[in-house]
């Protein structure tokens, strides 16, 4: 625990000196929020206000975009040479990995009180309870710390930071074929199976129906039991390819 807090710091400082990158991370989110918001919510039905619809789409949209820096920042470590430093000073695998997953945890954080303050102004309107805005952040957390383990493991299986890079692309492109930003049913009759059946459509939903105090059924079980699958993923993964990286 010791030396997963003490990496943890670290990560967050290497994130202060790449500020281009973090400030990235938290404005294109925001920048396709209004995009969308601006130029394509007036010809988008979706029954609601669309800022209110689109909000809890583009909560993940960020959390890829916070995640995709951690496995970048794994695979520079890899090939930079510091592990072979923390092996020598008796730091395992798990700790180095936790260390990344928790600063990304926390940089996401921000982001997402960056993202819902944006929202907010443009006339975001919330009608969640006290339990629901409990029951959505603990959804959002989950969500944030599984696709952080997911990254950093991630960063292990690439050859370099560029690569880690590219493979994240396919985390930060999940929710595009989703309810994120246009109700699923508008979409081709081909593409509704893997829409409705991915990792990011029932967090989506689950966000969306606690946040506007709506019924939400099982889905935010359904949204548990897939964070859940990615963080097993993420954490068991990421040793095996940390032992096998550094044996």
């Amino acid at each position: 625990m010791s030396d997963a807090l003490t990496l943890t710091g670290r990560g967050i400082r290497l994130s202060r000196r790449n500020v281009d990158a973090v400030i990235t991370s938290m404005m294109l989110p925001v920048m396709l929020m209004l995009i969308f918001v601006y130029f394509f919510g007036g010809a988008i039905d979706t029954g609601t206000e669309y800022v209110t619809y689109v909000v809890p789409g583009v909560l993940l949209l960020c959390a890829g975009f916070g995640a995709a820096g951690t496995a970048v920042t794994v695979s520079d470590d890899m090939k930079g040479g510091i592990i072979d430093r923390f092996r020598s000073l008796d730091i395992g695998g798990i700790p180095i990995l936790t260390g990344h997953a928790a600063a990304s945890t926390a940089r996401n954080l921000v982001s997402t009180a960056l993202v819902l303050g944006v929202a907010f102004a443009i006339g975001f309107r919330p009608e969640a309870t006290p339990a629901g805005w409990l029951a959505a952040t603990g959804l959002l957390l989950a969500f944030i710390v599984a696709i952080s383990w997911l990254s950093a493991a991630i960063g292990l299986l690439a050859k370099s930071p560029e690569s880690a890079g590219g493979f994240t692309f396919f985390m930060m492109f999940l929710p595009y074929p989703s309810s994120a930003f246009v109700p699923i049913d508008t979409m081709p009759s081909w593409l509704h199976g893997f829409a409705e059946h991915q990792p990011v459509t029932p967090v989506i939903e689950s966000l969306r129906g606690l946040l506007l105090g709506q019924p939400v059924g099982n889905t935010p079980w359904i949204a548990l039991a897939w964070c859940a699958g990615l963080l097993a993923l993420g954490t068991v993964g990421g040793s095996l390819l940390f032992r096998l990286r550094t044996r």
